[in-house]
């Protein structure tokens, strides 16, 4: 029997991600944490400048576009370890899933009050 499941995207790819990113503020903010930090980490994650993030959002710039498009991916990425939903974050094949993985671990790990320093791979 021939599915067509394998070649459909996930929803998440059509989603717009200013829709995904107040979800991430709000889980961030819910814990203490703020906005100014989830900005970071999307920074840090895929080279988004403030100015280029808020450009996105304005647009309502679909996921799967806004993790093309992403300016610079930051080699650092590949130390995110850990899982998200259930999932491996490292074991994930397709290559766009885990680049929305790595940024749910992260907000993930800044909801849980994980020093920046830590979140974003730096030596302290």
């Amino acid at each position: 029997m021939n599915q067509e499941t394998p070649t459909k995207k996930h929803r998440i790819y059509t989603m717009p991600f200013a829709r995904v990113y107040p979800e991430y503020v709000n889980k961030a903010e819910r814990k203490g944490r703020t906005k100014a930090e989830v900005d970071e980490i999307i920074g840090w994650l895929m080279g988004y400048s403030q100015a280029e993030l808020d450009a996105q959002l304005a647009n309502q710039t679909d996921v799967e576009t806004f993790v093309a498009q992403a300016p610079r991916l930051n080699p650092a990425r590949a130390m995110i370890k850990g899982t998200v939903c259930g999932v491996r974050v490292e074991d994930i094949a397709e290559p766009t899933m885990r680049e929305i993985r790595y940024l749910d671990k992260l907000i993930d790990e800044l909801a849980k009050g994980k020093a920046m320093e830590k979140i974003l791979r730096q030596e302290v």
